[in-house]
């Protein structure tokens, strides 16, 4: 299989969105969290080579859940996808440690060219 993401946002169906988009573009769906706490416990425990994560989420929001990852792991790979695309969330977003911003709803072209441009990988390999 290819490389390992871990999907995390509350919304069950844009988890699953997310995960037909990447496993068709031959990533591995490692696992899945719908909160902050769950997404830096799987992130220790799986070692995903990258995570998408949501920012409006209960228990731990996804600005914290990256600087919580980033504490871990400084080299994290981490795209933030939401709904919301205010400027100083994104720019919040991008200090923490995220490397890509995707605000919804989102074109399936978006997200690949995100993943593949972090994980600096060509287009279908």
């Amino acid at each position: 299989m290819g490389k390992k993401i871990l999907i995390v946002d509350d919304a069950a169906f844009m988890r699953m969105m997310i995960k037909n988009i990447v496993t068709k573009y031959g990533y591995e769906v490692v696992g899945e969290a719908e909160n902050g706490k769950q997404a830096v416990a799987l992130y220790a425990d799986l070692k995903p080579d990258l995570v998408t994560m949501d920012i409006t989420m209960p228990e731990m929001d996804g600005i914290e859940s990256v600087r919580a990852i980033r504490a871990l792991d400084q080299n994290a790979n981490i795209i933030m996808i939401s709904a919301m695309g205010q400027q100083a969330m994104v720019m919040d977003a991008i200090q923490a440690g995220a490397k890509d911003f995707i605000v919804k709803p989102f074109q399936q072209e978006r997200v690949v060219q995100a993943i593949e441009r972090v994980l600096n990988r060509p287009l279908g390999r």
